[in-house]
């Protein structure tokens, strides 16, 4: 089950943009989003962007929407440096995902001529 935290940060050269940071499988997925039709591009966070994902995180941990144990892993995550990734769950910044066949099954895929 992955956990998604958002806010949104200025900036002097970039303007106003939104952060989201997705915690799933032991890793943390950093994007950020600029403008109303933009995609989700990703965000190498600074240490403001690490503090602030681990005090969203603890002002979670009262109301019990995630546990002591998540947020420990994500205090620990949040020291990891770069914009992180979720292998296989989608591609950001690059327009739709797309499907890569993989290799044919031959005892499936007989030609027409061959079958029985």
């Amino acid at each position: 089950m992955s956990i998604e935290f958002g806010w949104w940060r200025k900036d002097p050269e970039a303007g106003k943009f939104q952060i989201s940071a997705v915690v799933h499988g032991g890793n943390i997925e950093w994007t950020r989003h600029q403008g109303h039709h933009s995609s989700w591009l990703p965000y190498s966070p600074d240490d403001e962007d690490r503090e602030r994902l681990v005090y969203e995180a603890e002002k979670r941990v009262p109301r019990r929407l995630i546990s002591t144990k998540q947020f420990e892993e994500i205090k620990r995550l949040s020291e990891n440096s770069g914009p992180g990734k979720i292998t296989g769950r989608r591609v950001t910044g690059n327009g739709p995902s797309y499907y890569e066949p993989g290799p044919r099954n031959p005892a499936i895929d007989r030609p027409a001529t061959e079958q029985r």
